[in-house]
């Protein structure tokens, strides 16, 4: 084969090939190519393949050059028209745009449902087509709208389902409460008398630390009185007085009848074996009957609950404590004790964690209660939702004109009772007169629930105790998910306070085991019946 060039001006360019393997005849292809006059200067092979090469790889390089420069002027532009500097009319459009869209959706009727597509996809394939922006501005807002509506009410539900989950008493505490009434009828031990009548006399001994519990629940108050017990300082200085009501009396009694604590003395009485006045039979009568009312009133508007303070009213009446009877009867603590002076009264579903033994040497500075108050810099710094405005109607104006709405308010859960210097003022009477003023007026000066009335009563009479000893809200969402865990475990007593008690399936885990670790699981009740591990 010969490749040949004319040197002069490629005038001529020979292919030839001699046979090839087959054998084939030679060819010969000539091309002729026309010559062109003669320029100024003349491009040689010699210095037209090295520019070739040269620009082989030049080229590549200033591609990418010009694409990063072209890039860099794009984004340049658009922070230019961020910070005003507008140098291309297509941040004009831009902001007109905006601008048009905002106005529309200002402009558009919160009222106006009739949004016709069923989905976003759809509303901008109908705008896209028909380009209306403000009839799509105002479809975009019905749209949100409704979404917005359909959140907050399926967050009411949710919130009304724990409360109802709450209300119910589980399987398993049913069963052991049964266990244990068979007990009481079989086992002559869990019918002994409690406490022995060697420790009668620690009763009613100003000597020894008091301890209350109103309860109906076995299981709650055998933690409580365990984990008390086992985290005290001095276990053989505690007296717990429990006192329920008479369908849990037997089970109660044969339960700490068969788990006695030895370092402790506990004594069990039923609301049956109080011998109160007709007076006060009376007020107990009026006050569940009011509550009662309480109760029946918001239950009967549930339908029309939405996006009002009646939905948090209708939900403080679906707690168990806005009806039970043993939370109602704290107000009637030194009708309960008439023998003893000063108390620390604690709830069912609570855990003590460290030793309480300092709530007896407070002094409570002439004061009935000494409480923890829902306050991280004394009584000026409330957290949110803790205020007396919150709990209490100050449109209306007999709480307006009685109490100053920004200040904090106390807990129950924790509190520490003088019963002498109570004996010695009408909170009681005033707890009752308030409840008959909410009743004619409407049931309107506060919102459902114990703290309310309490915190009228109490005005003027609870002394602070320091924060770091009560940590609450452990049976509420948002309790369990914000409260620190270095926070909850450093705190002397823990409050589970809210629908999520740690003996329903619908408490928290992070916090059931802390818990759940007093249950007494080598019971073979508690192992027969499947009470809750944590």
């Amino acid at each position: 084969m010969k490749f040949s060039i004319s040197a002069k001006g490629i005038k001529r360019l020979t292919i030839s090939s001699g046979a090839g393997a087959g054998g084939g005849a030679a060819e010969d292809v000539s091309l002729k190519i026309p010559s062109k006059p003669a320029s100024g200067r003349r491009i040689t092979a010699r210095t037209a393949i090295p520019a070739a090469l040269v620009l082989g790889t030049l080229l590549p390089f200033l591609f990418v050059r010009i694409a990063i420069f072209v890039l860099e002027s794009a984004s340049v532009r658009s922070s230019f028209d961020c910070g005003g500097w507008r140098f291309f009319s297509g941040a004009d459009r831009s902001l007109k745009l905006r601008d048009e869209l905002t106005r529309a959706l200002m402009e558009a009727n919160e009222g106006n449902d009739d949004i016709g597509a069923e989905s976003f996809n759809e509303l901008v394939k109908e705008f896209t087509s028909k380009q209306d922006l403000k009839t799509f501005a105002f479809k975009t807002k019905a749209m949100l709208l409704q979404m917005e509506h359909k959140a907050q009410l399926a967050k009411q539900q949710e919130s009304v389902y724990w409360h109802l989950a709450s209300q119910g008493i589980p399987k398993s505490l049913h069963c052991l409460s049964l266990n244990l009434v068979e007990e009481y009828a079989v086992n002559a031990i869990a019918r002994s008398r409690l406490p022995s009548p060697e420790y009668a006399t620690r009763l009613i001994d100003p000597n020894f630390r008091h301890l209350v519990l109103l309860t109906d629940n076995v299981l709650a108050a055998s933690v409580v009185v365990a984990s008390a017990v086992q985290n005290s300082a001095n276990p053989e200085k505690l007296v717990f007085h429990i006192v329920t009501n008479k369908e849990t009396y037997t089970p109660m009694h044969a339960w700490f009848s068969t788990n006695s604590i030895e370092s402790a003395v506990v004594e069990v009485r039923g609301l049956h074996q109080y011998d109160w006045s007709a007076e006060v039979n009376a007020g107990i009568k009026d006050m569940l009957d009011i509550n009662h009312l309480i109760w029946k009133h918001y239950h009967s508007k549930e339908k029309d609950l939405n996006y009002s303070q009646d939905h948090n009213r209708y939900l403080d009446t679906l707690r168990p404590s806005s009806r039970s009877l043993m939370n109602h009867l704290i107000i009637y603590l030194p009708k309960l004790f008439p023998d003893l002076k000063k108390i620390v009264f604690l709830d069912d579903d609570v855990v003590v964690q460290q030793d309480i033994s300092s709530l007896w040497e407070l002094d409570l500075n002439g004061k009935v209660s000494g409480s923890v108050f829902r306050s991280w810099c004394g009584n000026g710094c409330c957290s949110a939702g803790t205020k007396y405005m919150d709990y209490l109607n100050f449109s209306h104006p007999l709480i307006s004109s009685s109490f100053n709405g920004n200040r904090c308010t106390w807990l129950y859960g924790m509190n520490i009772f003088d019963l002498e210097a109570w004996r010695n003022t009408n909170i009681t009477e005033i707890y009752h007169h308030w409840l008959k003023l909410n009743l004619k007026s409407g049931l309107e000066l506060w919102n459902p629930g114990l703290l309310p009335p309490a915190l009228i009563a109490f005005e003027g009479q609870v002394h602070s105790i320091n924060s770091s000893m009560l940590v609450t809200d452990l049976g509420h969402r948002h309790g369990a998910a914000e409260i620190s865990r270095e926070r909850v475990e450093a705190a002397t007593v823990i409050h589970f306070a809210g629908p999520a008690k740690p003996w329903l399936e619908i408490s928290f885990p992070e916090v059931r085991s802390l818990w759940s670790q007093y249950v007494n699981f080598s019971n073979k009740f508690t192992r027969r019946c499947g009470i809750i591990t944590g």
